[in-house]
């Protein structure tokens, strides 16, 4: 699973990466702790355009299908696994149109052994940007007025899979890691091919894995106030 995770850079330093068009003015700032419920900048193709616009948006990490009756739903959907999306009510319309990538620097992950709880930082070992493979849904408040802004609620979830290698020895689920090769493929809301589009992410994932850099860091990160640099520093 994926719990917590770290954006140490600005949003909108992404733009380069995944080619944004568009870039929203209340993207959140830097966070070494985010957890669900937290807003966060997610990447996601507009079908109102054609072609489909890429946009940088703030989004409600839990995901809120548009049918609930409020967002607390949400909570608990900060995760989807990718081996089940297709069949759940929850997730399987966002699968089929609404795909975005969430940015990251990295996340953390707990180990437990003998009782014991021990968080790791695992990113890449490149530095680059981490790259999870999202969903997202749009979630109208009808109690509120139709020009009232906060009307809409954008809300996402992480997808994940099975760990593989090292990152198997940490935790059983790691995140759907995507690379820019497949971030197109993914995000075009227009295609008749998500089930193969989901496969070639889920097969292409074990590869990114081998990539990442883990170690132990400080069990301060399991306090959500607790939030800056000092968290992803190794511990011994």
């Amino acid at each position: 699973m994926c719990g917590r995770f770290v954006v140490a850079q600005d949003g909108s330093e992404l733009v380069g990466v995944l080619r944004v068009d568009v870039v929203a003015d209340d993207l959140p700032g830097p966070s070494f702790n985010i957890a669900p419920t937290d807003r966060v900048a997610i990447v996601l193709d507009s079908a109102k355009t054609e072609p489909p616009t890429r946009r940088l948006e703030a989004a409600r990490w839990g995901l809120v299908p548009s049918w609930a009756k409020d967002p607390s739903l949400g909570v608990r959907a900060f995760n989807a696994r990718s081996e089940e999306v297709e069949d759940k009510p929850m997730f399987r319309q966002a699968l089929i149109k609404r795909r975005a990538i969430v940015p990251a620097t990295g996340y953390y992950e707990w180990h437990t052994e003998a009782g014991v709880k021990t968080p790791y930082f695992i990113s890449p070992a490149d530095g680059d940007p981490l790259l999870f493979a999202g969903l997202y849904e749009w979630w109208k408040d009808a109690a509120k007025a139709d020009d009232d802004p906060a009307r809409w609620l954008l809300s996402f979830t992480i997808m994940t899979r099975a760990s593989v290698g090292e990152l198997g020895s940490i935790h059983d689920r790691m995140p759907l890691f995507l690379d820019v090769d497949h971030a197109d493929a993914w995000l075009d809301p227009t295609t008749d091919n998500v089930g193969d589009v989901l496969d070639a992410a889920i097969d292409a994932a074990p590869l990114l894995a081998e990539s990442m850099t883990l170690y132990p860091v400080s069990s301060a990160v399991g306090n959500v106030r607790n939030n800056d640099a000092s968290l992803i520093a190794p511990v011994a």
